[in-house]
């Protein structure tokens, strides 16, 4: 599912950025066109920020995070809704009031916070000390009115859905609920109120698609900006946690032995790289380039073994077409290391996709953040960026980011170092 909001139209006008994407395809420096990703803020059990989320990831110890054992530090819910017995990491150092501001922050789910915050602190970091006010086209142009967003979420706020259908079944006729708690029971309630609160006014969408969902949301970002849709665009994936989810996922049985269940967030600042012999200034330098994100689907009839070879397919094709060879992959970064049995098929299907050469290192995020669902594949891009910037990763050249979920699908993204175009 994808919640749209399209950008205001032209009028009938000629596109005004054909020019630019005409440049940046007929010199690309690759044989599809690249995404740029400019800036990057993020939300885990590691800390905010990049810095945190690295220094996480190469501590000397079995790599997971402390849990949280203080049930003062666990998001709460309306009604006093209590945890299952489970490992829960929340996302560590959020102070939604730090950046938004303490006004109307009562009336936010936990989605809609983080949602919130990161985009803001994407901007920030995009567009320097000014701000997002302060963040330009590469003529010097304003670009906040050009700026659209799209971020991934397998529902929005489960607790706000959840409390809102309970109301409805035990308050009094006529079904007395809170009017003002509706919106953020809208799957799209965190990206337009991204938009709104910074008047960016090109696309908004959200895309659903379970533990893929932030490699849809990659997906539908690079395709907008390569056909023209958008100009730039904060792109990421968002998980809450809540009561309510954990019970789902402790009562379905669906995580991995030993596997928390975490929360977060992750935005990037996403442009379509500029072409270097065209005659404007050189932009920002990029943190990474997006080539390709590929999603497909087994037939559930083919079993996991199918699924296995449906992301092996899907790796190698998004490959193929960035122009990446497999041996100068250096990183994959997996998604469905924290979910029960899924694991294994995603580990086969990188090894059929790499074949007999060497493998990628494995990146993964879930020992240390748990398992964050929707917002996996963005966290799994920040885990890629903050593991880029440490001193001991200069040969790195490409990095896979992929997952797969328990209805067959599969989700592939190539980036690439700056440095290695």
């Amino acid at each position: 599912m994808t919640l749209t909001t399209a950008p205001r139209g032209t009028g009938g006008t000629t596109d005004p950025w054909a020019r630019e994407r005409s440049e940046a395809r007929s010199e690309a420096l690759f044989p599809v066109p690249a995404v740029d990703l400019l800036g990057c803020a993020v939300h885990s059990a590691a800390g905010p920020g990049l810095a945190a989320l690295g220094a996480a990831l190469e501590a000397p110890s079995d790599g997971r995070a402390p849990g949280a054992t203080d049930p003062a530090d666990l998001p709460a819910a309306p009604g006093d809704v209590p945890y299952p017995p489970l490992d829960v990491r929340p996302a560590a150092g959020f102070d939604p009031a730090a950046v938004l501001g303490r006004k109307g922050l009562s009336r936010l789910t936990r989605t809609d916070l983080l949602g919130l915050a990161t985009c803001t602190e994407t901007l920030e970091a995009a567009g320097g000390p000014g701000g997002p006010d302060s963040l330009t086209n590469l003529d010097g142009s304003p670009a906040a009115g050009e700026t659209g967003v799209v971020l991934g979420s397998a529902l929005g706020s489960a607790s706000a859905v959840a409390e809102f259908t309970r109301d409805t079944l035990v308050q009094e006729r006529p079904y007395l609920v809170n009017p003002s708690a509706f919106p953020s029971t809208l799957m799209n309630s965190a990206a337009s109120r991204a938009a709104i609160r910074h008047g960016l006014t090109g696309l908004n969408a959200t895309v659903s698609g379970g533990p893929l969902a932030s490699l849809h949301a990659l997906r539908y970002a690079r395709n907008a900006l390569v056909r023209g849709h958008a100009r730039q665009l904060l792109v990421g994936g968002v998980e809450e946690l809540s009561p309510h989810g954990a019970w789902a996922w402790q009562r379905a049985g669906a995580l991995a032995p030993g596997t928390a269940l975490g929360e977060g967030c992750a935005v990037f600042v996403t442009r379509l790289s500029p072409n270097p012999a065209a005659d404007s200034a050189p932009g920002p330098a990029p943190l990474a380039r997006l080539l390709a994100c590929d999603i497909g689907s087994a037939d559930p009839e083919a079993g996991p073994l199918g699924v296995a070879r449906r992301l092996a397919d899907c790796v190698r094709g998004a490959l193929a077409r960035s122009g990446v060879a497999p041996e100068d992959v250096a990183v994959a970064a997996v998604g469905a290391a924290g979910r029960r049995g899924w694991a294994a098929v995603e580990e086969r299907g990188l090894r059929q996709a790499f074949g007999p050469g060497p493998e990628p290192f494995r990146l993964r995020v879930q020992p240390v953040l748990g398992e964050t669902h929707s917002a996996g594949g963005a966290l799994q891009l920040a885990a890629v960026l903050a593991r880029w910037q440490g001193p001991s990763t200069g040969a790195e050249r490409a990095a896979v980011i992929t997952s797969v979920g328990p209805d067959g699908s599969v989700g592939c993204a190539v980036v690439v170092r700056p440095e290695s175009a």
